[in-house]
């Protein structure tokens, strides 16, 4: 079953190049919401049925990790999973946004070979 995905990042250029390598990375996705920011985000997943979050983490208003911050404490959206997509992919940051419930990361840039690697097994 197709899978809706929402796409947070600050850059709406890095949100089409994401979009653009789930689509060659042949994943199963229905629709693709996008986010500016963390505060966008969790508004789109208070309203929308999203399945999986993928999220930068330097944005302005709310970062990736405030963000996680924040949907943790949400009852309904709380279990929604969070890949993070980032430059910023060292241990202590990913192990910070880990402990907050982010299943995983991908380091910018990457190859829709890459994606389909990480992202396939939950799609």
């Amino acid at each position: 079953m197709a899978k809706n995905v929402l796409l947070v990042d600050d850059s709406s250029t890095m949100r089409k190049i994401i979009s653009r390598s789930l689509r060659q990375a042949g994943l199963d996705f229905g629709e693709i919401y996008e986010a500016a920011d963390g505060q966008e985000a969790l508004a789109l997943l208070e309203k929308e049925a999203i399945d999986i979050v993928l999220s930068d983490i330097n944005m302005p208003n709310m970062n990736g990790i405030e963000f996680l911050r924040e949907k943790k404490n949400r009852p309904g959206i709380e279990a929604i999973p969070v890949f993070m997509i980032s430059t910023e992919t060292g241990e202590d940051i990913i192990s910070e946004a880990k402990s907050l419930g982010a299943i995983g990361a991908l380091k910018k840039p990457f190859t829709p070979e890459k994606v389909n690697e990480v992202l396939g097994p939950f799609m």
